[in-house]
């Protein structure tokens, strides 16, 4: 029997993609708030997850059109309705699948904001200075020297167990989406920065143990509910450290360190398989984006540079001159 209520469907959605596919609990957030909208605007017209048909689906996305959501947010929704009807079918709740031809507004291709291997040098350099004490300085260099180093989402990088970095010391254990485990191999300033924090987490374990106080399993612990830094935190964090580089803080993420990494290794001559196992994607069409990056900064390089270049630009310009007289 179908369940009764629109909670109850979105609930045993994500209870099930939590189960079966070992959603990040960002990504079932996501689903929620996405499937809520959804439920919301099917509650107006009166209608329900159980009811709705196709017409009911793109009338649903000519709304969020309506509302001026971008591209993305709007993919990101239809991608939500789809797969709780594809859950919905393959459970028997539905008979059919309302959303199953219905096709995505598509999302624009924008090319990742590229930092300069100067810039994340100066950003480097900022977190070794930024903090109001020793160990905030030691624990903010370890963790942006982490990040440049192995490319990996802020949320792998906050919630690091201390065990992943318990063996061999040139390499890291990341877990990644879906639960799926890879290992990246360390530059020797990560492995630095990486060996002192250790030292002193360790430290401070060993008091907080003497004290009967529970022991934390992150590599950088919190008192907050999570146990670890947070995503926000580090956020801010990162913005504070690109204001003391004199890097725009308008283009310093924890994403675009890991664009940097993927860029400046292709740019080394490092091989696209390899740096989509270092990425944790599953298809390597998700990280060839960084070859569009490569091939954009070079022909900006060649245009900014190259000698034939400015001969052209002197010859426009002085035929521009010559016109005007």
């Amino acid at each position: 029997m179908s369940p009764r209520t629109p909670s109850s469907w979105i609930s045993m959605f994500l209870e099930a993609q939590a189960a079966e596919l070992g959603a990040a609990t960002n990504t079932l957030l996501a689903y929620g708030r996405d499937l809520k909208d959804f439920d919301g605007w099917l509650a107006h017209k009166n209608n329900t997850f159980e009811q709705a048909s196709r017409a009911d689906v793109e009338a649903y996305l000519v709304h969020c059109d309506a509302q001026g959501l971008a591209k993305s947010t709007r993919a990101r929704r239809l991608s939500a309705v789809k797969q709780l009807y594809r859950f919905a079918f393959e459970e028997g709740l539905r008979s059919d699948n309302p959303a199953i031809q219905i096709n995505g507004p598509g999302q624009e291709k924008r090319l990742p904001k590229v930092l300069s291997i100067e810039e994340v040098d100066g950003l480097l350099a900022a977190a070794r200075t930024l903090g109001r004490t020793e160990a905030d300085r030691i624990r903010n260099t370890c963790l942006m020297e982490l990040l440049y180093a192995t490319g990996m989402r802020v949320s792998e990088l906050v919630g690091l167990p201390v065990s992943a970095t318990r063996g061999d010391p040139r390499l890291l254990l990341i877990m990644g989406k879906g639960g799926k485990e890879r290992m990246v191999p360390l530059s020797p300033d990560a492995r630095d920065a990486l060996a002192l924090w250790i030292k002193l987490r360790d430290e401070n374990e060993a008091e907080r143990a003497a004290k009967k106080l529970p022991a934390s399993r992150f590599l950088f612990p919190s008192r907050g509910k999570e146990g670890h830094l947070t995503r926000h935190w580090f956020y801010m964090l990162i913005k504070d450290i690109a204001v003391a580089a004199g890097v725009s803080p308008a283009k310093v993420t924890p994403h675009t360190l890991r664009h940097a990494f993927a860029t400046h290794l292709l740019a080394g001559g490092a091989d696209l398989r390899a740096i989509q196992t270092m990425l944790g994607h599953a298809d390597v069409a998700t990280t060839e984006i960084y070859t569009h990056v490569l091939e954009e900064r070079l022909s900006e390089l060649v245009l900014d540079h190259h000698p034939l270049s400015e001969i052209a630009t002197r010859k426009t310009s002085g035929k521009t001159s010559s016109d005007g007289q």
